[in-house]
């Protein structure tokens, strides 16, 4: 089941568990039990600690297993084989039952621990999803602080019949108690924010007590966090305010363009754009969402939704961007309900149906290619008469059978029963016929939006909604800078982000001498004014 070098880093892993847990499958004959029996009896011949038993509940999911803390009500399940990404979640829930030591906030845990109420997750994840693990591993470590939560991970593809009955066409999803309770990735503080419905105003008044800091970010970005580490070097007081630390890093699959990085995933990087930040004296203040920016002599406020404020005597803007819509009706209707933005995530629900990818850029063909080895059909919809992406990949895509290209064609609507994806409308441009593909999903591949709706009639914004800056980051604010995505700069890379974050934080560091030095000359010229 495990190659050797796997199985060597995991028996390293198993030597940390520490107090006696057990493994219990329940299994049937097929081909995927057979495959977990294997994995599982490795496991436990990894550890002295670890034992393993079988037993045959008709009602429980098979394959599945749940890891317990022997004598306690601590345990994690799984329903499936957590390889692929979900490996990682597997060794963590191993560990952490195990004893090892719980890497949260001491005050998240005691807030996990005294959550009021009874609560039963399931989360449908894929195996080639890079999100699904950040929501496993959450709910995973919420049971085992609080035994009250319990959670199970489901593969949805070997549990089609439940995907297809509840209608699960985006992962990961979570549901709790039997109702959906949320989709897409979340982190630990975003679940507990949710179910304890105190956290925000308490945060929201912790937030307004805050002193001003010299340098205030808005985003969690590559460039918000250049921007953070560049001004915390510095040694003033810098603190940074996120919607979710990592930005849209963390819905990118693979990164190898990033300067002596050769190859990455999208969440890891995150990770370590975090931790370096941590390792500064940055005040970091995670899942806040900025609303209003609110320009002031020598300070600038920074209004949150939920009510907190915040205030810089600079204020760097890195927001970043997100996935265009084509906003067409039935977009926002069958949104992860047969609507896509990621195929590494979502992509195997769609195994052996019809799909459309709009979009013929590099990210849509790349799109393409991947669903083709996984979809029955892929159409490929562009409203140009040519494609847009590499040579390389456009000859890889014209090389599979099973995709269809169309161009020139203008998407007009997406169908669905009313519960999920059928069908997608477009209009020939060259003609003007309108035609419709029946279809049971859509990806949508047409680039970025700048995130920067809540700044209108604050500061000079293109018309694409980006913020205008000059060559040192400066908006048209004095004392407010921007960089990465959402600013004017024309190519929209990692690389750029973080080099642009830097520049902005050492521009806002010279604003701060330059300011300083001014208001000690008119101290000076006012003294002198009253001495005569």
């Amino acid at each position: 089941m495990l190659d050797a070098n796997l199985k060597a880093q995991l028996k390293s892993y198993m030597e940390m568990v520490s107090l006696p847990i057990e493994i219990v499958a329940c299994l049937d004959d097929g081909a995927k039990s057979r495959e977990l029996r294997e994995l599982l009896q490795e496991i436990e011949g990894m550890s002295d600690k670890i034992s393993l038993t079988e037993r045959n509940d008709t009602d429980e999911r098979k394959p599945s297993f749940t890891i317990n803390r022997s004598g306690t009500d601590i345990s994690v399940r799984f329903a499936g084989i957590p390889m692929g990404h979900e490996f990682t979640s597997l060794v963590l829930a191993l560990l952490q039952v195990g004893g090892h030591t719980i890497k949260l906030d001491e005050s998240v845990i005691e807030q996990i621990r005294n959550l009021d109420g009874d609560f039963k997750f399931e989360t449908y994840f894929s195996l080639s999803c890079q999100n699904c693990p950040d929501v496993v591993q959450a709910l995973n470590v919420m049971s085992i602080i609080n035994p009250r939560i319990q959670h199970v991970a489901i593969d949805g593809a070997l549990f089609q019949d439940e995907v297809d009955a509840r209608q699960i066409m985006s992962v990961p999803t979570m549901f709790l108690n039997g109702e959906v309770f949320g989709q897409g990735r979340s982190s630990v503080e975003e679940i507990l924010s949710r179910l304890d419905t105190g956290a925000a105003a308490r945060r929201a008044e912790e937030i307004s007590a805050k002193d001003a800091y010299d340098v205030l970010i808005v985003g969690g970005g590559p460039a918000g966090a250049a921007a953070a580490v560049y001004a915390a070097r510095k040694g003033i007081r810098t603190g940074i305010v996120a919607e979710r630390f990592g930005g849209q890093v963390l819905d990118t699959m693979a990164i190898e363009n990033f300067i002596s990085v050769q190859e990455t995933e999208g969440p890891k990087f995150a990770v370590a754009l975090e931790q370096h930040v941590k390792a500064y004296d940055v005040d970091i203040m995670n899942l806040q969402k900025a609303q209003a920016l609110v320009p002031g002599k020598g300070m600038t406020e920074v209004r949150l939704a939920d009510g907190g404020v915040l205030k810089g005597k600079t204020v760097i803007l890195a927001t970043g961007a997100r996935w265009r819509e084509i906003n067409v009706p039935g977009e926002r209707e069958y949104r992860n309900s047969g609507v896509a933005y990621c195929p590494h995530c979502d992509g195997p629900l769609f195994k052996g149906k019809r799909v459309a990818v709009i979009g013929g850029g590099n990210s849509g063909v790349e799109a393409a290619i991947d669903l083709a080895g996984l979809v029955a059909h892929v159409t490929l919809i562009e409203f140009g008469d040519e494609l847009r992406a590499d040579a390389v990949l456009q000859r890889k895509l014209r090389s599979l059978s099973n995709v269809t290209i169309i161009m020139s064609a203008q998407t007009t609507e997406i169908h669905g029963d009313g519960k999920k994806v059928n069908g997608l409308s477009y209009k020939d441009r060259n003609s003007g016929e309108t035609l419709k593909v029946e279809l049971e999903g859509v990806f949508v591949q047409i680039g970025l939006v700048p995130n920067t709706e809540w700044l209108k009639d604050t500061l000079a914004l293109s018309r694409h909604g980006e913020v205008e800056i000059d060559a040192r980051g400066q908006t048209s604010l004095p004392g407010v800078f921007a960089a990465g995505d959402c600013t004017t700069v024309p190519y929209k890379q990692i690389v750029i982000s973080a080099g642009d974050g830097a520049k902005a934080a050492l521009s806002a560091f010279d604003h701060l001498i330059r300011t300083s030095v001014s208001d000690v000359d008119e101290t000076e010229e006012a003294r002198e004014a009253v001495s005569a």
